[in-house]
């Protein structure tokens, strides 16, 4: 009788151990909802000094974000002359499957960055992905096996190539492809790649697309290289549309930020702002709720947490800002980089600067309150952490690690 009461209690500790490894999953883009919302992590009572690494594997060169659905985590990244699709068991790091394609890397003043940029998205079994020169994948994401596959033979793509992470809605895949002045958005099956609908017009930026949900509609939130619009999930229609032309020295990275019927943007170089989408009859509008000048980001897009945006500057500088009125809360004095990403965790913001600093803050309107500093990575990253529970994955410059808090 003992022995099977501790074969139950054994059993049972790997069954809350395995839950709390994968209790959140972070499928594409900026997490679930794409709002970078990390749920079921738990702070530590109190935080240690250092991180303890699990694993660490080569994966590659890119700085497209990893994703994990369930036990696996899948990456896209380039070794040698070939863009590279991996699925590696995520408690352990052993690879499941590889499949890979030949691909030119990017070129001119993007050629520091020759491997993927776009994030994967995995949803119904398949996972999508978009090569640094427009090449669209969709495999089976148990096996490795190519769905459908589109190439790009006219080498169609933004001045600084791709950056776009596609979005995957009831089954269809949503991209924006194309050269600049000269883009479509694609509604494609995601069971065979045919198109559903199509919209022309601007080119790419290298801003993501986004889902927002309003008066029983869905509406496809895109940031073109030089507009703000929302296209009809449906039928591809464009409902409404608002300029968003940068600056010199900025190129619409920065996607935007979605919340009920509001969305902020900002990347610009002109600071940020918040609208309203309204429903006037059978057509939608927008009205500008505030504009401010005083902060704005580069690349990053904000965390919004209890009526508050926190983010990292174009100056480099970390901030809070009211998003009720746009009235800046505060603007830390340090330095870190203007190339940062940033996860909502709950009790705590984690912030990731392409230094290679995991930064934990408190989400605090008054003040910038740093909890810890970890440094995780030796060369610069440009992906986003992926947090599931208290496990977090980082992709540097060509390796993948995971570390534990407890």
């Amino acid at each position: 009788m003992k022995r099977k009461i501790m074969f139950i209690a054994s059993f049972l500790m790997i069954v809350i151990f395995a839950a709390n490894l994968y209790s959140q999953d972070w499928p594409q883009f900026r997490g679930p909802s794409r709002d970078s919302k990390a749920t079921g992590f738990k702070a530590p009572a109190s935080w240690p000094e250092k991180l303890e690494l699990q694993w660490r594997d080569t994966v590659g060169t890119g700085d497209a974000s990893p994703v994990l659905v369930g036990e696996k985590i899948y990456l896209h990244t380039r070794q040698g002359g070939d863009e590279v699709i991996l699925c590696l068991d995520a408690s352990t790091g052993k690879e499941v499957w590889k499949e890979s394609y030949a691909s030119a890397s990017s070129t001119g003043p993007s050629a520091s960055h020759p491997g993927p940029r776009s994030t994967p998205a995995v949803a119904s079994g398949k996972i999508v992905t978009f090569g640094v020169t427009g090449i669209l994948s969709c495999l089976d994401a148990g096996t490795g096996k190519v769905v459908w596959r589109k190439e790009n033979p006219t080498n169609a793509v933004p001045s600084f190539f791709t950056g776009m992470s596609p979005l995957i809605v009831d089954n269809v895949c949503i991209v924006h492809v194309g050269a600049k002045d000269n883009g479509q958005v694609l509604a494609l099956d995601l069971n065979t790649g045919n198109e559903k609908w199509k919209w022309s017009g601007d080119g790419p930026a290298y801003a993501s697309p986004s889902l927002m949900r309003i008066e029983g509609q869905k509406h496809i939130i895109v940031q073109t290289e030089k507009n703000l619009m929302a296209l009809n999930f449906s039928d591809g229609k464009l409902l409404w549309q608002v300029p968003a032309i940068p600056i010199q020295r900025f190129y619409n990275c920065v996607s935007p930020y979605i919340d009920g019927n509001k969305i902020y943007y900002t990347g610009q170089g002109t600071g940020t702002k918040a609208l309203e989408v309204v429903k006037q009859g059978s057509n939608f509008s927008t009205k500008e709720l505030w504009s401010t000048a005083e902060v704005g980001a580069k690349w990053n897009t904000p965390v919004l947490i209890n009526g508050f945006l926190y983010g990292f500057t174009d100056l480099r500088k970390i901030y809070s800002l009211n998003a009720a009125n746009g009235q800046t809360g505060w603007i830390d004095a340090a330095t870190s980089s203007d190339f940062a990403t940033i996860v909502d965790c709950g009790s705590v913001i984690i912030g990731f600067p392409s230094t290679g600093y995991l930064i934990v803050m408190k989400p605090d309107p008054k003040a910038y309150t740093e909890i810890a500093k970890y440094k995780v990575s030796e060369t610069p990253v440009y992906a986003f952490p992926v947090i599931s529970g208290n496990t977090i994955y980082v992709k540097d410059a060509e390796t993948l690690m995971m570390y534990k808090i407890d």
